[in-house]
């Protein structure tokens, strides 16, 4: 692989491996069993929508050298303005984080189970596998080498790609409703919510911190927006293929059959006894990348958005950014290795982040048009598809806290 290559791909893979964790394995499946491939045309607007906002991101971060944080920084310049937006920003991607990352890890053990109930027969009494899965994260970002958290990641991506796909490949999809669903927009009754889910599991506001600074990290120059481009428009619809593959296999494993999924332990066991073992094996592999490598994203993208908008220097081997990666990737591990369902934690993630999310768009979209980008500001096109996902993440965020005041 020559260097050129290797600038072709990274940050927009990590965006990939963020947005494919547990929840969204459990999200697409069960869009799948319950709504067959109806639902498939969510997932293609949410590859287009994340494609559209990681590509401003990355821009942002190569064209100005810093990071969608340092950007809010220095754009909310009042003490006032700055102090909302710290606490914003801090609620809603550190805590969130915390929150979600004890299902990842707790669905990467999950992953690592179906393998060796698939080879053993059994489970462990007490799953060792959160401490391993955990301990592995830590060792991997205390080094604090971008290129080998990029590198492992990509392959992640990759892995957790062909098992996926493969495990769709066995259980036999009704292609010509894979198409329609994908290029026909309908909502069946009762279908609202998991419509939301698919969108908001995909175009996710912690993402476009960890692109921005992960590319501004990466590349040097405006010369390099052509290679950030290619790496978004290979690795955001990969990451894409893989929740339509979920979609699809649990449509053609699941739908019409009665069958009901609790969660993701369901997805791998249940596979077994339609299609034997291999398709358990390769949902497991599937499982566990997609845990891991969300376990390591999530702690990251916090790291980078505290750094960014504390204005600490965002070094991966400093002991400020270290600690704030550290805290998530504590308390996932605890919650996860003590069972315990963060309900609140998650609650309060699910408010902040329907608070968010349209309010980092709406920012990007001011960024994007600022003067000081030059010609490198959003063209007229590129603001009305931006204003159009600011409307779907408005619509997200309502929906998103009138499901998350139910837990009350």
């Amino acid at each position: 692989m020559t260097r050129h290559q290797r600038l072709s791909i990274g940050p927009a893979t990590m965006v990939a491996a963020a947005f494919i964790g547990p929840g969204t394995v459990v999200s697409a499946s069960l869009a799948g069993a319950n709504y067959g491939y109806a639902l498939l045309w969510a997932l293609l607007f949410a590859i287009l929508a994340s494609v559209i906002l990681q590509e401003m991101a990355a821009r942002l971060g190569i064209v100005t050298g810093q990071g969608l944080g340092e950007n809010i920084r220095q754009t909310f310049s009042q003490p006032l303005a700055r102090l909302l937006a710290i606490a914003l920003v801090v609620s809603a991607i550190v805590i969130g984080n915390a929150a979600y990352q004890s299902g990842n890890i707790v669905g990467a053990s999950l992953g690592l189970d179906a393998l060796t109930s698939a080879t053993f027969g059994r489970q462990f009494p007490f799953s060792p596998w959160p401490l391993l899965i955990a301990a592995a994260a830590f060792c991997l970002l205390w080094r604090g080498e971008y290129r080998l958290i990029e590198g492992v990641l990509v392959s992640l991506v990759l892995l957790m790609s062909l098992a996926f796909v493969a495990t769709l490949a066995l259980t036999e999809p009704d292609l010509p409703a894979l198409f329609k669903g994908l290029l026909r927009p309908s909502i069946p009754t009762g279908a609202g919510l998991t419509v939301i889910a698919l969108i908001g599991t995909t175009v996710v506001p912690y993402n476009l911190f960890l692109h921005s600074a992960t590319a501004s990290r990466k590349w040097r120059g405006v010369d390099s927006l052509p290679q950030a481009r290619k790496d978004i428009f290979i690795s955001i619809p990969l990451g894409g293929l893989v929740s339509i593959a979920i979609v699809a296999t649990a449509a053609s494993a699941f739908f019409g059959r009665q069958m009901t999924l609790g969660g993701a332990a369901d997805i791998a066991q249940s596979l077994r006894p339609l299609f034997g073992d291999g398709a358990q094996y390769l949902m497991g592999v599937g499982l566990f990348s997609a845990g891991i490598s969300s376990a390591l994203t999530a702690p990251l993208a916090a790291a980078y958005a505290l750094s960014g908008i504390l204005g600490i220097k965002p070094d991966l081997k400093s002991m400020a950014f270290r600690l704030a990666w550290l805290a998530i990737l504590a308390a996932g591990t605890l919650a996860a290795t003590l069972e315990i369902r963060p309900v609140r934690l998650i609650w309060f993630a699910q408010v902040a982040n329907g608070l968010l999310l349209p309010v980092v768009t709406a920012f990007l979209l001011w960024e994007m048009n600022a003067p000081r980008l030059g010609k490198f500001r959003n063209s007229p096109l590129q603001n009305t598809f931006g204003l159009l996902v600011l409307l779907v993440t408005l619509v997200l965020g309502a929906k998103s806290l009138a499901s998350a005041f139910e837990y009350l």
